[in-house]
């Protein structure tokens, strides 16, 4: 194991004899780090964090953290971040609210700076927050979402998977596999760069442009336009994802 001896490690914590710990950096005594996961100088890890392996985690970036949630009233609380994952400067993941609740982020994820990731959140794999992208508690972000700079993400809201995000302020769910600009936000198309690069089949994008057309396009109210969907598309996951996620909404979708 190699620690910087300017470093705090707390007895207690759990690193992997192949973890690294640079200059200043301070570990609490109950945080747990996997193989292969470096933890640059003056980085603060602390309260009930579990971190994966291979994950990356740049100076000055403070996990574990108790909430800001004025609701807290004591109890137990965690985050989790996945394999692969990397937070860059100055990026921060708060503990959760209730009494057991984990901030989790996800596998594989590209968290840069000043990116902060508030109480309860459910972050997804391989998701991409550019800089200052923040996230009020209890976000949902499914699995390769993109969300860019300087954004700000209204607590309770739902980021669908594949999408690309860039309006400043998003108070409602954004809807899978679409891209999402401008302010007040609205959906301005599909995401099919994203899309392709990702390796959705060319027949599911076909069926999603379709699905893309009637739900906002054709001036239908939602339910008529759901209903509309599947008269006219069938056996599409993506297509299927899309109008599940549409209707289990709590907030309303970006229209």
């Amino acid at each position: 194991m190699q620690i910087h001896p300017t470093a705090i490690v707390n007895e207690g914590a759990i690193l992997d004899p192949t973890v690294e710990v640079g200059p200043y950096a301070i570990i609490g005594a109950n945080v747990k780090i996997g193989a292969g996961t470096v933890v640059q100088a003056h980085a603060f890890i602390d309260g009930h964090t579990t971190i994966g392996r291979d994950c990356k985690i740049f100076p000055f970036a403070c996990v574990g953290m108790p909430t800001q949630d004025l609701k807290y009233n004591g109890g137990t609380t965690y985050a989790d971040i996945g394999d692969g994952t990397t937070l860059r400067e100055f990026s921060t993941v708060h503990l959760g609210t209730r009494d057991g609740e984990v901030t989790k982020v996800g596998k594989r994820c590209l968290v840069m700076a000043y990116c902060h990731i508030a109480h309860g959140c459910e972050v997804g794999d391989d998701v991409i927050m550019s800089n200052s992208a923040m996230l009020a508690g209890e976000v949902k972000v499914e699995d390769k979402a993109v969300i860019s700079g300087m954004l700000g993400v209204h607590q309770f809201v739902r980021i669908g998977t594949m999408s690309m995000t860039s309006s400043p302020r998003i108070t409602q769910d954004v809807p899978p596999y679409m891209l999402v600009s401008r302010e007040p936000a609205e959906v301005i198309g599909l995401n099919l760069v994203g899309l392709q690069r990702r390796g959705v089949p060319e027949e599911s994008i076909a069926a999603l442009k379709k699905a893309y057309r009637i739900i906002w396009h054709e001036g239908l109210n939602r339910s008529n336009a759901i209903a509309k969907v599947r008269e006219n598309i069938f056996g599409c996951p993506e297509v299927e994802h899309l109008l599940d996620f549409i209707e289990k909404s709590q907030r309303g979708v970006i229209a």
